[in-house]
């Protein structure tokens, strides 16, 4: 009888576990990306992030605005208006693996392009 309780309760805990551990990882999640570095540098910080699909990308305007995320080939994820407040933010999902390549159109031609790779 001890024997049988034993095994029911390690049972238990293993599908405790399975389901812990299973729900984590099937849930989503969100990566920043700063619109200028915290040095005031034109540059998304970080420039290149890896996600998995359904997860999603929030871009954060930081420093020397203004500037926006124009996705070449991906009008539904560009965000065309340019944000000028500090902490202006927005959130694009990305459902679909593939490498995206991105721009701040006022400071393309600085250098500031970014890409989100999704696996």
């Amino acid at each position: 009888m001890i024997q049988m309780l034993r095994n029911l309760i390690t049972a238990s805990f293993a599908l405790l576990l399975i389901l812990v551990f299973g729900v984590t990882s099937a849930q989503a999640k969100t990566v920043e990306v700063k619109l200028g570095t915290d040095a005031g540098m034109l540059a998304f910080e970080p420039s290149s992030v890896t996600i998995s699909a359904g997860d999603s990308v929030k871009f954060v305007n930081n420093k020397l605005a203004p500037h926006n995320a124009v996705f070449e080939g991906h009008d539904e994820l560009s965000h065309p208006d340019l944000a000028f407040a500090p902490g202006e933010s927005w959130t694009e999902t990305f459902s679909t693996a593939g490498n995206y390549d991105y721009y701040c159109e006022p400071h393309r031609g600085a250098g500031m392009v970014g890409k989100v790779v999704v696996n």
